[in-house]
């Protein structure tokens, strides 16, 4: 969540998100022409510019994660590029799990500051629901990252590949998709009572 003043333009914020999403397709695709190191250079590039994109207030929260997802990659370089280079969706999802859990720790939950951008006066139950979906992402975020990193660690590289680079994407898919048909629902049966 960038402040106005270091905002990336729209193309920016896109190329952003789909160099994050195919970063796995080109750490596989690479793997046998591009030394380990690139690709942990490219991880590292990545997680740079989120960095520096979360300069306000509200954003800050972001930065210790993304420094530690950083310092992981970087740890890990110097011990196996090889597996520095496959170190990045799990170093990701490890961050935005501790932003979305820190956020159960410290309320409102995360998705409930999403929720409060468009209802600002949202009532306890829609309070409630927040949580239990922050809760799902949690969980849903730490999972990922512990598929990706046995994945990493002892599975193969078109099995890590699959995972990283389109079995998690549709995941994340699916639960975006099944919560909003779920919050409909629930607007629904609200309106209706």
């Amino acid at each position: 969540m960038p402040s106005s003043r270091n905002r990336l333009p729209p193309f920016g914020v896109a190329a952003l998100v789909v160099a994050g999403a195919l970063y796995p397709v080109l750490v596989y695709g690479g793997r046998a022409f591009v030394p380990p190191l690139a690709f942990v250079a490219v991880a590292l590039a990545l997680l740079g510019v989120r960095f520096a994109i979360c300069s306000s207030p509200a954003a800050r929260v972001w930065r210790l994660p993304l420094a530690a997802a950083a310092a992981l990659v970087g740890v890990l370089a110097a011990l196996d590029g090889a597996l520095a280079a496959k170190a990045y969706p799990v170093a990701l999802s490890l961050g935005t799990a501790a932003v979305f859990g820190t956020s159960l720790l410290r309320p409102p939950s995360l998705v409930e500051r999403f929720a409060r951008l468009q209802e600002p006066d949202l009532p306890p139950a829609g309070q409630a629901y927040c949580r239990t979906v922050t809760v799902v992402w949690t969980v849903w975020l730490v999972s990922n990252a512990a598929v990706a990193g046995a994945l990493a660690l002892w599975g193969s590289d078109e099995a890590w590949a699959l995972w990283t680079g389109l079995i998690a994407y549709i995941v994340m898919g699916l639960l975006f998709g099944s919560e909003v048909l779920v919050r409909r629902s629930m607007r629904r049966g609200h309106a209706g009572a």
